[in-house]
């Protein structure tokens, strides 16, 4: 009997967090000029309409925030995303970080629906698995609450 291979755990995209099981950050970006922070990270040229600034340095985000607003998609979203067969409807939050006081989108954690959601819950960036294939289990975070 053939020994299955493990599959190799990979981010489903690069460089947008770390993969730390124990502790992933998201991965931003903090203009050397105004100190504005953004994500995804910028390399180009600063968000901020008041500044030119143009140079940047790599930093991480909070791991924790403030649900601000959340939905439930129903409906599988079109290509480019990949999701698991058969689709399965998920929450998806707008969670403001504790100390950027900026807000990211993500979607919640598996069995977390809307309806376990409510505006001002505490919420803990976690990484989980959004699909898998022969070779790899890309990984994404995900938004959990803290008292679930």
């Amino acid at each position: 009997m053939a020994q299955a291979t493990a599959r190799a755990r990979v981010p489903a995209i690069a460089g947008w967090f770390r993969m730390d099981d124990s502790a992933p950050r998201l991965v931003g970006s903090r203009c050397r000029a105004c100190s504005s922070v953004f994500f995804p990270r910028e390399a180009a040229f600063c968000r901020n309409p008041d500044c030119a600034g143009s140079e940047f340095d790599e930093v991480e985000l909070s791991r924790r925030g403030t649900l601000w607003s959340f939905t439930d998609n129903r409906y599988r979203p079109p290509a480019p995303y990949v999701s698991a067969e058969p689709f399965e409807p998920y929450a998806i939050a707008a969670v403001e970080l504790a100390d950027e006081r900026m807000v990211v989108l993500g979607q919640v954690v598996s069995g977390v629906g809307a309806d376990r959601l409510r505006a001002g819950m505490e919420m803990e960036l976690v990484l989980e698995t959004l699909y898998s294939d022969d070779a790899n289990e890309y990984l994404i975070w995900k938004w959990k609450p803290v008292a679930a």
